[in-house]
């Protein structure tokens, strides 16, 4: 049976996340070869020998996605190293601000994640559609928490940043298009197994009593399927966007939320 990824080279920024290492893990297991990029080597390594252990190929580099030269630079290492790039996955860590009312939020604290969001992204899809365009192929992805959606308190600077940035991936498939490039975002919130009490704390400071097991019945209880959703379900959607299966999606946003974001 043919995988899906078969002999694909896939750039994953922010590797190391929670979200990164099941997106790279299945990634590998459908046939591509997985060049994980992030701040933090150590990380990046132990996600690289999860996926070497399981007969998968996996290169690592440290690359701050906020750093346009370096970005740059690296891309250009992996077409020289693999002959091209096929997919690029953002999924960094913006600095998203939750808790605080806007009323009492700093400027900095609201734009932070906006700017990061925007610039890593913009980075990151840029260098790959200067290698996929003239291939005539390609597809770059990204995550956001669909907050831009609606309006919730004390979701912060998560909404302002999540329409930044798919307004942006709106453009950009547009534009590249007709070069054969495909740009195509997940929507995804509380899945399970990165939702830790540290992950959370970094964002929202005054969650400091935050429960794992609790959370998972709490978002269970909102969603339209009663589940939570889980990293797997995050990572079969990507690998399937990812393929050319899914050659007829662009533009768009597709929802792995189990229904707690409608449409």
């Amino acid at each position: 049976m043919t995988q899906l990824l078969q002999d694909k080279n896939v750039i994953i920024y922010g590797a190391g996340g929670g979200i990164g290492r099941g997106v790279a893990r299945t990634f590998a297991q459908e046939g591509a070869r997985v060049f994980l990029a992030g701040r933090t080597l150590k990380t990046l390594e132990a996600v690289a020998e999860d996926v070497r252990a399981a007969g998968g190929v996996a290169d690592v580099a440290e690359v701050d996605a906020l750093d346009e030269r370096a970005v740059d630079e690296h891309a250009q290492a992996v077409v020289s190293a693999a002959g091209g790039i096929d997919v690029s996955f953002n999924l960094i860590t913006r600095g998203d601000v939750q808790g605080i009312p806007l009323v009492d939020m700093s400027g900095s604290d609201l734009t932070r994640a906006v700017t990061n969001g925007l610039l890593s992204n913009f980075y990151t899809a840029r260098a790959a559609a200067r290698h996929m365009a003239p291939r005539g192929s390609g597809v770059i992805l990204t995550v956001t928490s669909g907050s831009s959606r609606g309006a919730a308190p004390g979701m912060g600077s998560t909404g302002p940043a999540d329409a930044a940035v798919e307004t942006f991936l709106r453009y950009l498939a547009a534009e590249v298009g007709p070069s054969g490039v495909r740009v195509v975002g997940i929507h995804t919130a509380g899945v399970v197994e990165t939702m830790t009490r540290d992950k959370v704390v970094e964002v929202n400071e005054g969650m400091t009593d935050f429960d794992p097991a609790a959370f998972e019945q709490m978002m269970a209880s909102m969603t339209m399927l009663k589940r939570a959703p889980r990293l797997a379900m995050v990572a079969d959607t990507a690998a399937f966007l990812a393929s050319d299966r899914a050659a007829g999606i662009t533009g768009t946003i597709v929802n792995v939320t189990c229904g707690l974001i409608a449409g």
